[in-house]
C-alpha cells in the first residue's frame, strides 16, 4: 500500500440491518484485503465510528522469530535441547525442591 493509497478518502453509504448488521462494500473489503470471517475493530471517536482490520499478530510473530533464528544460526532442535533443563529450573524457581 502506498503512501497516496493511504491519504485517499472516500464516502459509502452503508445500511444498518437487523441486529446492527451491516456490509463493507466490496470495493473496501478488496482494498483492505477484507475476506469473510475476518475480525474487525471499531473504534468510536466523539460520533464517528472507524473500522480498522484485526490482523492476528500470531502468524507475524512466528515468521519474525523463524527469520530471527535463521539469522543466528538456530535451529528448532537448538531450542529444544536445553528445555528439559530448563523447564526444572522454572519449576524449582516457583516450587522450590521438595
Amino acid at each position: 500500500m502506498n503512501a497516496d493509497r493511504v491519504m485517499e478518502t472516500q464516502k459509502f453509504a452503508i445500511q444498518v440491518r437487523q441486529r446492527g448488521q451491516v456490509t463493507i462494500p466490496q470495493k473496501v473489503r478488496a482494498a483492505l484485503s477484507i475476506d469473510e470471517g475476518d475480525m474487525l475493530t471499531a473504534v468510536q471517536v466523539g460520533e464517528a465510528l472507524i473500522l480498522t482490520p484485526k490482523r492476528l499478530k500470531g502468524p507475524d510473530l512466528a515468521d519474525r522469530f523463524a527469520s530471527l533464528m535463521e539469522q543466528q544460526g538456530v535451529s528448532l532442535a537448538d531450542l529444544l535441547e536445553d528445555l528439559p533443563q530448563i523447564r526444572e529450573e522454572i519449576y524449582q524457581e516457583r516450587y522450590g525442591r521438595s
